[in-house]
């Protein structure tokens, strides 16, 4: 592992030598105070229409990038956004505005900002003009005076475009001008790296299964769009498997936690091809869900999930999530439903159990659920009794026409005098 990292090294090194991905260092100041500080390397990747059909640009963040002061700012009051922005080339910009509690920090959303009139990044593009695209699901948290470091790749969608950072280390609301020599690793470090030497035979043993911790309770969850009506509807329990270090045990663990509905707040945001629900719990839990539509097939699905957690029993902050997946796909104008309970596999140490599932993120109309198209358990399910109802006519038919070819037999052994 020591080596693949040196290679990895090697190669970003090389990159940034050949006018690849170049190391940045962003900072944001409020008078002679730092408060967002920022060291990271970024590439783009973005779609778009040409004379060509479609094409892919795909550029660098370069090391001339700087931050705007007009739009970066540490925010007026705790219950504000602290926003960092730089801004590049001719008129392209890349903005990441940050949130706290009393524990974490987390980038609230990314904003890309690119200009299709640079010939020299989008040639031959058919439509001119900046172009500006929001992601509110990035991954990206800390506990509250520590760095967030992330060496290896972690890759954005937003909008038609990706964005992928690696070399990462950000702190924002910071106590002091420089990054805390104390860290919080992404998971995508944590899950690559050589794992500590062990002592004992006890510390290399598979970590139990977790406690059931029975069925969690059903909520209805929505998400409101700019006129006050519903955009998205979602309704479940609720079941985390997570595998965290443990304080009071001294390792690493693996539970089941429901997530509670009346401790449970939802928010989000809608688009045209893309809707987010975030269900906050209690200040040291945010989940996120990311769904996408296929404006050609009109069809959507779950394509992210992440989940962000500061429990007693956590030694550190807890972040996982995914950007690619392909779960609860259904059709534009319906809703997709499943009351078996499923499991959504999320990361190595996250996976959610749902139970009585139902969700429609695009095309709600009357704030009520459309038509269902269900899951293939739940078609499973009812096929089930079905067979065994078939196959139990069928004996009883089978028994009748034996009872009835037995009765005529019997009948024909007697002559009439």
């Amino acid at each position: 592992m020591e080596l693949s990292h040196a290679v990895v090294a090697v190669l970003l090194a090389c990159s940034a030598w050949l006018g690849g991905v170049q190391a940045v260092t962003l900072e944001v100041k409020e008078g002679n105070s730092t408060c967002i500080k920022a060291e990271l390397s970024a590439s783009f990747s973005i779609a778009y229409d040409s004379i060509s059909g479609t094409s892919t640009a795909q550029f660098p963040l370069p090391d001339s990038a700087a931050v705007d002061p007009g739009s970066s700012s540490c925010g007026t009051d705790t219950d504000s956004l602290s926003w960092l922005v730089a801004v590049f080339g001719p008129g392209h910009a890349l903005g990441l505005s940050f949130s706290s509690n009393a524990s974490l920090y987390s980038v609230a959303n990314l904003t890309l900002q690119y200009n299709l009139s640079d010939s020299t990044i989008f040639p031959g593009a058919n439509s001119s003009g900046v172009v500006t695209v929001v992601s509110a699901s990035v991954g990206i948290s800390a506990a509250i005076n520590t760095t967030y470091r992330c060496v290896s790749p972690v890759a954005v969608s937003v909008g038609g475009a990706t964005v992928t950072f690696s070399g990462m280390r950000v702190e924002a609301f910071m106590p002091g001008n420089d990054l805390s020599p104390t860290e919080s690793v992404c998971l995508a470090d944590t899950t690559s790296t050589t794992a500590p030497p062990t002592t004992t035979a006890a510390s290399t043993t598979a970590a139990p299964a977790p406690t059931p911790a029975g069925t969690p309770e059903h909520k209805m969850y929505s998400v409101k769009n700019s006129n006050g009506t519903d955009c998205l509807l979602a309704q479940f329990g609720l079941q985390f498997n997570i595998s965290y270090f443990s304080k009071s045990q001294n390792k690493t663990v693996q539970d089941l936690v429901n997530l509670t509905p009346s401790q449970t707040n939802a928010s989000g945001s809608c688009e045209a091809s893309r809707a987010t629900l975030v269900l906050s719990e209690e200040r040291d839990t945010t989940l996120s869900f990311t769904f996408t539509l296929n404006s050609t097939t009109k069809k959507y699905h779950l394509s992210g999930l992440s989940l962000l957690a500061i429990w007693p029993d956590m030694t550190a902050q807890f972040s996982a999530s995914n950007t690619s997946l392909e779960y609860l796909r259904s059709t534009l104008g319906r809703s997709y439903m499943c009351n078996a309970e499923q499991t959504l596999i999320v990361a190595p140490t996250l996976s959610l159990n749902t139970f009585g599932l139902q969700v429609q993120p695009f095309g709600v109309i009357t704030d009520q659920f459309a038509t269902a198209e269900e899951c293939q358990m739940d078609q499973d399910q009812m096929l089930i009794p079905i067979i065994v109802g078939a196959a139990l006519a069928g004996l009883v038919l089978i028994v009748l026409i034996a009872y009835l070819i037995g009765r005529k037999r019997s009948h024909a052994g007697y002559q009439t005098i």
